[in-house]
């Protein structure tokens, strides 16, 4: 598990530049591939057709759904599909597909005719609603194997940073823990099970239908909104900062003013955390009762 854990900890400050650098790379040989293909296939069927025009088309078509990728990661953010919500969330997909073909047609189509016109011609896409429908056909498989791609990948990555839950009350017995005010998260790692102290927390972001527990410099997935583990932490040691942040108050260092009437929070491990102006007063005082 150290090794493990050793491999996430590098990863991590590379992530976000590994996640994109995927998605451009998927999507150029895919558009590569295709744009060969298509004009192997023009050359085969002896069709009087420009070598840029198929690449054109598979160009822009692939540009449009890299392009729209990000909007695929914050609906599988909004909905996302696990044991507990895959039969209320699935049927959101239906129309979730209908809009990311129709966006990606209108958006290629617009290329195409740019592309078209620099070169002097007109690009017909043809009977707008048959072709739509046909487009449809060949999206939503797009669609699907992206939303999979992403879905495995969380998954994939839960399982490497372990994901936290609240301690469930036994089916005999008072609980170990308050059930409202738990003092103790369990967390799964790798088949494995280990507890963290609610005091640990250092600070929680809230990151679609989960919150990150950052603790000794890790992050432990909760799936609960912001404000539902807030209302179940001490409020006498927590604080809400920003509609993204609740922060432990025992680790604050210094609170630094900004001109916009917001702050930034300096905690002491160096890690510094936005404040809004509507916490920033509140905050001041509970700090300094804390200290």
């Amino acid at each position: 598990m150290t090794d493990t854990a050793n491999w996430l900890d590098r990863y991590q400050p590379w992530r976000r530049s590994a996640e994109i650098g995927f998605w451009v790379l998927a999507f150029l040989v895919n558009a590569v591939i295709n744009s060969v293909t298509v004009m192997m296939d023009v050359q085969r069927s002896h069709l009087d057709f420009a070598p840029w025009k198929p690449a054109v088309w598979e160009t822009s078509s692939g540009l449009l759904a890299l392009l729209l990728v990000p909007a695929v990661v914050r609906f599988t953010q909004r909905f996302p599909l696990h044991r507990e919500t895959w039969r209320r969330h699935l049927p959101w997909y239906l129309p979730a597909s209908l809009a990311w073909s129709l966006a990606h047609v209108l958006g290629m189509v617009a290329l195409r005719k740019l592309a078209y016109a620099s070169q002097g011609e007109y690009y017909d896409f043809g009977d707008w609603p048959l072709e739509l429908g046909y487009e449809y056909l060949k999206d939503v498989r797009q669609f699907v194997s992206t939303v999979a791609l992403i879905h495995v990948y969380r998954f994939l990555l839960l399982r490497l940073q372990g994901e936290a839950s609240l301690l469930a009350e036994p089916d005999v017995g008072p609980p170990v823990d308050p059930v409202e005010r738990p003092e103790r998260f369990l967390v799964r790692k790798l088949g494995r099970e280990f507890l963290i102290a609610a005091e640990d927390i250092e600070w929680i972001q809230a990151a679609g239908n989960y919150a990150n527990l950052r603790v000794r410099g890790r992050d432990y997935p909760l799936r609960s909104t912001i404000a539902g583990i807030e209302a179940r932490l001490d409020p006498q040691r927590f604080a809400r900062v920003h509609r993204s942040y609740v922060v432990n108050l025992d680790q604050l260092a210094m609170i630094e003013p900004l001109d916009t009437g917001d702050a930034r929070l300096h905690l002491k491990d160096g890690t510094t955390l936005p404040c809004s102006r509507r916490y920033r007063n509140g905050l001041r005082g509970r700090a300094a009762s804390a200290a």
